[in-house]
């Protein structure tokens, strides 16, 4: 078995734990379609019928798919879409989710991470995951600082945290595959401070030494600035009006296989990262549906719970 097939095979076997009388939908687009057959052809061998659903691509993360594809998705035990742009934080996704179904996105995955992030223990990223999740949930105030400038503050206070484990086994459960992280949707309207994205950033890649320097009041960003890559980032969020810029989430990475390699799908999952994301956070708790999610990745950063230090300059001090 090829290494694709390998990973494949791990995706629908253990992280669906699809079984023998269940059904599998998997929705894919022209640029992502070798590695939605790869899924489908594994598919087939465990599920009891597996169908393969090509759309044309989304223009944006959030972009909700064809009509008829969402009612599609409702029927389905379990759907996997791997595709370019992201259906994680559509209504189509989280109202088939509310009906049973279990997902895994995939957006904008290469073959090289799926073979490499895949092979993750995903009891230990499980592990980790809920506990950063259980933490953030009796938390009510977070704080990020970094040394190349971050210095944020987010109140979480009643909001839940999520684990994203990959273990996509009981009806209605969601995740990325790969996945590999804990977040939060914090309370609209409170986050102030600096957020310096020295990683990556959601449609434009790794940044470099162009850092994006974004400048957050009252729960949106309100200035961007940092080169060519601070003016491809505003003219992304610019056409879906203020909503765009609202503080959506903060999530902290748990995959020990993740790497920081300009696509933030695996980008965001690496230990030692946090990322922010601007844009729609209905699908983690929060009330602000836009069709655009755009995460950005923090390097080595120190993150405060409530004024307990969780990790230092990315090293975790809770494990």
């Amino acid at each position: 078995m090829d290494s694709q097939l390998t990973a494949s095979t791990i995706a629908v076997r253990d992280c669906m734990g699809v079984k023998s009388d269940e059904t599998v939908l998997i929705i894919s687009d022209e640029p992502l379609r070798e590695i939605g057959y790869s899924l489908w052809e594994v598919s087939k061998q465990y599920a009891k019928d597996a169908i393969y659903s090509e759309i044309v691509p989304r223009n944006s993360n959030g972009q909700e798919p064809p009509k008829e594809v969402a009612e599609f998705m409702k029927i389905f035990d379990v759907v996997l879409i791997p595709t370019s742009k992201s259906l994680s934080h559509t209504d189509s996704r989280r109202n088939a989710s509310k009906l049973g179904a279990r997902i895994a996105t995939l957006p904008g995955i290469t073959e090289d991470t799926m073979i490499r992030t895949l092979n993750a223990d995903y009891m230990e990223i499980a592990k980790k995951s809920s506990i950063l999740a259980d933490l953030i949930t009796r938390s009510s105030k977070i704080r990020i600082t970094s040394d190349n400038g971050t210095d944020i503050t987010m109140l979480t206070d009643g909001r839940k945290g999520h684990p994203d484990t990959g273990l996509n086994h009981s009806p209605g459960d969601f995740s990325n595959l790969p996945a590999g992280e804990a977040y939060v949707a914090p309370l609209e309207g409170t986050s102030t401070g600096k957020v310096v994205i020295d990683g990556s950033m959601a449609g434009i890649g790794l940044l470099g030494n162009q850092q994006i320097i974004i400048e957050v009041d009252q729960g949106f960003a309100t200035k961007i600035t940092g080169g060519s890559q601070a003016q491809r980032l505003f003219s992304l969020m610019e056409p879906f009006g203020k909503l765009a810029f609202n503080l959506a989430e903060l999530g902290i990475g748990t995959n020990e296989k993740a790497k920081v390699i300009g696509n933030v799908l695996e980008d965001e999952k690496a230990i030692g990262t946090i990322h922010v994301a601007f844009g729609d956070n209905k699908s983690m708790g929060g009330v602000i549906r836009v069709a655009s999610h755009l995460d950005g990745v923090i390097l080595y950063p120190t993150v405060y719970f409530d004024n307990v230090t969780i990790m230092n300059e990315g090293k975790f001090l809770i494990f």
